[in-house]
């Protein structure tokens, strides 16, 4: 279910599924060299359960556009947001600015707050008193299609 979309976000309400989960082979899978799987065991993961801290608090949203590109969030990534946790200097959050969503770097300090890119094509933006501002919740994962 579509909750609000945007010209850079998409929203979405999770949807929680009693028992879901898909299979998990519980063993490291090295980057490196490669080691034998003899010894793993099958069990079910669930990713809500891996990635959503606050059930009532937590949401969804597809990212468009490429302010991001250098924390690693890409056009059409899939962002977990806690509603729930606290702003801080330095985490990345979805905030309503000006009519608009947007997920930046926050920047805090002496009481003044920025909007920071993390692409170098796009400007820091200094929050004043005339802007529309809230910070809507904090990024705590990133899921991203590799093909």
């Amino acid at each position: 279910m579509i909750v609000h979309k945007s010209n850079n976000l998409t929203f979405f309400i999770p949807e929680y599924i009693e028992d879901a989960g898909a299979n998990f082979f519980d063993t490291r899978i090295p980057a490196g060299f490669p080691s034998p799987a003899d010894d793993f065991k099958e069990q079910r993961l669930s990713l809500d359960d891996e990635l959503v801290k606050n059930k009532e608090a937590t949401f969804y949203a597809r990212v468009s556009g490429q302010s991001m590109i250098g924390a690693g969030l890409d056009d059409n990534d899939l962002l977990v947001i806690d509603r729930s946790l606290e702003p801080e200097n330095n985490k990345i959050a979805v905030c309503f600015l000006d009519g608009e969503f947007t997920v930046k770097r926050l920047r805090v300090s002496d009481g003044e707050v920025w909007l920071q890119p993390e692409n170098p094509d796009y400007p820091i933006i200094k929050i004043t008193e005339d802007n529309n501002f809230m910070i809507w919740g904090i990024v705590t994962n990133v899921i991203k299609k590799l093909y």
